[in-house]
């Protein structure tokens, strides 16, 4: 969705009450400043303060009354008290400033908006540990990181903002979030929607559960990007895991992969596995970082890193060797784009500012996204989704089985056609992240059906027409 479309899509937001108020953002519109094509990334956010929020570590219990900082940022430079607004970052799963600081588009939108910028943490990750160090100790400490608390936090957090600011309690509010982040703004528009006049859903699968999509088509999508980035590809990656397989069944060969892939420890037979594992998750990070500008969010990247990592995957029909040797050319554009490291850890795949610990957890209990791959669709080897195998993990990590059917339960799954004001962005160079096909917005019966039909300018001028003649 287009960055134009988006800011005026919070115009509308903000401006609820009365047909007439359109008329200002539709005189807007013709002149916005945002570039629809931005070939740099934005610059690092620094002019926020740091602050903290007394929060209850459980909202829905009552025979506890211990509490928690929750870390929250906020930049008001733009901020005005009469007809301003507050865009409220859902935080995810991980530190809070490095979010902020990798996040452009409401820096780019605030003076515009009027607007006052609150980036909240989400418990368990960066600063906002219920239980300081002991926070993962056990189950019994990691029992209230659910999505649930969090939302119930995001709510508590706007409510001390409204109630301690002079001249912002009455400011409508929108919820902004991306990937886990842009769920929880969707679902805090739909649990809360007293709280928050509208969400904007970026990256958001929120059809990732139960079977409301086919397992395999986040990695089917994810080969496509690779597939469109260069010729052969996909298929060099495809062809690459047999050629694996094949140099890792002698001792010689293991000692010559570990060298070629320049790893920074040798490899054993039973490395195999967690190589192979550690290279699928590279193809996928690349997929979800695949900026048309130079960026610095999971490891340091060129702009269309995908298009840069194909260079060096142009042939499939060579020797396991140099096929391999390839491999690394391309897993080094991703680990080493800088020049600064020695050697490839296989034991990281992104920055240390995202929580893994409490995303396993999460991804234990509630967040069951099923994962599958087939090998044919798809340039990965074949993976069949095995809850059993899940739940067996996550009882020896953590102590608990998943519950696959709750977020489904609690949030609706696809059945959010009561819900309004909640736009799912994705963006047009294929968003493997967004399993819902298409921009959309939850106002009507049928209405979410029907937008993905829609170019993004199509479907606002829909809503804008209908808004006027109303």
């Amino acid at each position: 969705m287009g960055r134009r479309a988006l800011r005026f899509l919070l115009l509308l937001f903000l401006a609820p009450w009365a047909t007439i108020a359109l008329r200002p953002a539709l005189r807007a519109l013709g002149s916005l400043h945002l570039p629809t094509n931005p070939t740099s990334l934005p610059p690092l956010a620094k002019n926020y303060s740091v602050l903290y929020f007394q929060q209850k570590v459980d909202h829905f219990g009552f025979n506890t009354v211990k509490t928690f900082n929750q870390r929250y940022l906020v930049a008001d430079k733009y901020w005005k008290k009469n007809g301003g607004s507050i865009l409220f970052y859902t935080g995810n799963e991980g530190d809070i400033i490095w979010f902020c600081n990798n996040t452009g588009f409401m820096w780019d939108v605030a003076e515009e908006l009027k607007a006052m910028l609150v980036f909240a943490e989400h418990r368990y990750y960066g600063e906002s540990l219920p239980f300081g160090d002991s926070s993962f100790k056990d189950s019994r400490h990691l029992n209230f990181l659910t999505s649930e608390q969090a939302l119930a936090d995001f709510a508590e957090l706007i409510k001390h903002l409204k109630r301690t600011i002079p001249g912002a309690e009455n400011q409508p509010v929108i919820a902004i979030g991306g990937s886990y982040g842009g769920m929880l703004a969707a679902w805090f528009r739909m649990k809360y929607p007293h709280m928050v006049v509208g969400a904007l859903a970026a990256s958001a699968p929120i059809w990732q559960f139960e079977d409301l999509v086919p397992c395999g088509v986040f990695m089917k999508i994810v080969t496509t990007d690779f597939r469109k980035s260069g010729p052969h590809c996909s298929e060099s990656i495809h062809r690459s895991w047999d050629a694996i397989n094949r140099l890792s069944s002698t001792g010689s060969g293991l000692q010559w992969l570990s060298e070629a892939l320049h790893l920074c420890s040798p490899l054993t037979s039973e490395d195999i596995q967690h190589l192979k594992d550690w290279i699928s998750e590279t193809w996928v990070n690349l997929a979800m970082v695949d900026y048309p500008y130079a960026s610095n969010f999971l490891q340091p990247l060129p702009a269309w890193p995908i298009k840069v990592v194909c260079q060096y995957l142009k042939n499939p029909n060579v020797s396991d060797l140099l096929l391999l040797q390839n491999i690394f050319q391309a897993l080094n554009v991703y680990y080493n784009y800088s020049g600064q490291a020695k050697c490839l850890n296989i034991s990281e795949t992104a920055t240390g500012s995202l929580g893994t610990l409490g995303w396993s957890y999460q991804a234990c209990t509630e967040v069951v996204m099923p994962f599958c791959t087939n090998g044919v669709d798809d340039m990965f080897e074949p993976h069949s989704w095995n809850l059993k195998e899940l739940s067996d993990y996550c009882f020896q990590q953590w102590g608990v089985r998943p519950r696959p059917s709750w977020i489904t339960t609690m949030y609706g799954g696809k059945n959010i056609s009561s819900h309004t004001n909640i736009v799912f962005s994705y963006r047009k160079h294929m968003d493997h992240r967004n399993m819902l096909s298409g921009i959309m917005e939850t106002d009507a019966a049928n209405q979410v059906q029907n937008v993905g039909k829609l170019t993004t300018m199509q479907f606002f001028n829909k809503q804008i027409t209908k808004k006027i003649k109303q």
